[in-house]
């Protein structure tokens, strides 16, 4: 496949994997990327009520936070009120803003 020469540009050999269901379940490299998109998953419909596509960006963002700091639980509570404090408030016309001009 074509999109794959970049890859073979960049010394890194690519091995595909014909197959799908079980036996691409049990190759390591899938279950680790199904367990990061399951997590993923679960965070996201556990946290929102709607997920809309214009909002992915902070909704990966938000997750990312998190799940980076999963071991400091403790310190998350006080961290996120420290940064709500020092945020200004951002009106909703300039959130729309960002996204057309993002």
């Amino acid at each position: 496949m074509r999109c794959f020469s970049g890859v073979a540009h960049a010394g890194i050999r690519h091995e595909p994997v014909a197959g799908s269901g079980t036996k691409a379940v049990r190759d390591t490299v899938f279950k680790w990327a199904n367990t990061m998109l399951g997590n993923i998953k679960a965070a996201l419909t556990g946290t929102y009520r709607a997920i809309r596509p214009r909002h992915a960006p902070r909704y990966l963002a938000s997750f990312a936070y998190r799940f980076t700091r999963r071991y400091a639980l403790a310190a998350m509570v006080p961290r996120l009120t420290c940064i709500g404090l020092r945020t200004p408030p951002m009106p909703q016309r300039l959130l729309k803003l960002a996204e057309v001009c993002g």
